[in-house]
């Protein structure tokens, strides 16, 4: 069983910059693949990062592709989600995911693939 525990969501104006933080524990000396997603009111929950274990390789949707920026510390089995140039659209419920991860190269971009989900935390972006 994984535990994930956010942090860092919050109200801010378009244009400026939060930073999420997902907290990862589990079975000792783990290894996860992580990723975030997020859901608007009234949407599907999307894909918006993910980055494999070994940090070496990530992914990102097209719309916050050169806005946000994921990146993992190992040593403390965290994920963050740094997001600049926030735009109104932007605004949902962001939620970590993770999976344990069997090596270094991998992620996933499909919800369906991750099997250990955080409570969600609140991104609102004003205009």
């Amino acid at each position: 069983q994984v535990q994930l525990v956010e942090s860092g969501g919050g109200l801010v104006q378009a244009g400026g910059s939060l930073k999420l933080s997902c907290a990862a524990s589990g079975r000792t000396f783990s290894s996860y693949v992580m990723g975030w997603f997020r859901q608007a009111p009234g949407k599907e929950r999307e894909f918006v990062a993910a980055i494999s274990w070994s940090g070496g390789s990530t992914a990102y949707a097209n719309s916050v592709k050169g806005r946000f920026t994921i990146s993992g510390d190992n040593a403390k089995n965290t994920v963050y989600l740094q997001m600049n140039s926030l735009k109104p659209e932007d605004t949902a419920v962001y939620y970590c995911a993770a999976d344990y991860a069997l090596s270094g190269n991998y992620y996933y971009t499909e919800a369906y693939e991750y099997p250990y989900w955080g409570q969600g935390t609140q991104v609102t972006v004003s205009s």
